[in-house]
């Protein structure tokens, strides 16, 4: 088992996690693994790896919804990608000051340029420098070798069900941010730079290109936080606390269910 970049090895059991997330969560989407590699041949060596056809631009976000929506394992170098703001955010481009002044979001997104500037130097991004290439794949398709991120998509109450999950055992209050437009700053830009879960509002781009849903959030993840979350939504589950959640009404007083789930203890 090759090292993700977080120099986690562990052997999951990716295809029994799915499954659980699945159980628990009902998912729609196949959830994805990511990984960076430091040459393209590393990249290339991927079982049944894809590639974007010769002289084609995508935007990354496009390769992760094939991915997901597809079962494909694909793989890009920078060289596949339409632009700076996408090879940025996973470390194939450099966040150098062309980049940081954001001129192509002046008078689209923002209505200065020291607004499109205060935009870009807000983004969260993976290091440059480290890595040549990245592949994506269905996490159960056993393709990558530990991958450095897991993404999961779902509706918002698919997500604090998640997140509920994973402040079950050892809590912290958890902090997400929102850029705007190039959500995926907030995603796997963010989880790749703090190896944290970055739970982001997907944005424009990720809809219109990348077939994320309307309904539909984004959590990115290292997969080390996979067993802490099935084992916290197996232990909400006992406890009656479950997806989908049922809704028990207006004008009707919650009483009784609340004495279901804490007993006689006050709230």
């Amino acid at each position: 088992m090759t090292p993700n970049c977080w120099n986690d090895a562990t052997p999951y059991d990716f295809p029994a996690l799915v499954d659980a997330l699945n159980r628990y969560l009902r998912l729609k989407a196949t959830p994805i693994g990511m990984k960076r590699f430091r040459t393209e041949a590393e990249m290339a060596a991927v079982p049944k790896i894809r590639r974007p056809p010769v002289g084609e631009k995508f935007a990354f976000d496009q390769i992760v919804g094939q991915s997901r929506w597809l079962g494909w394992t694909l793989g890009v170098t920078m060289d596949n990608l339409m632009g700076a703001q996408c090879g940025a955010v996973i470390g194939l481009h450099p966040a150098d000051p062309q980049w940081l002044r954001g001129e192509p979001m002046n008078g689209v997104w923002y209505g200065t340029l020291e607004d499109s500037a205060a935009h870009q130097r807000a983004m969260s991004c993976a290091s440059h420098g480290d890595y040549a290439a990245i592949a994506v794949s269905p996490l159960t398709a056993g393709r990558l070798d530990n991958p450095d991120l897991c993404l999961l998509y779902g509706t918002p109450g698919q997500m604090i069900t998640l997140v509920n999950g994973l402040q079950y055992r050892n809590y912290r209050k958890l902090t997400f941010t929102c850029v705007g437009e190039s959500a995926c700053a907030d995603s796997w830009g963010n989880a790749l730079k703090t190896g944290e879960p970055s739970l982001s509002i997907p944005c424009y781009a990720e809809r219109k290109f990348g077939g994320v849903l309307d309904e539909e959030m984004l959590m990115a993840l290292p997969p080390s936080f996979l067993p802490p979350i099935v084992a916290g939504l197996a232990a909400l589950s006992e406890n009656g606390l479950r997806y989908p959640i049922p809704n028990h009404g207006i004008q009707k007083s919650p009483l009784d269910s609340i004495q279901a789930s804490y007993g006689s203890a006050k709230i």
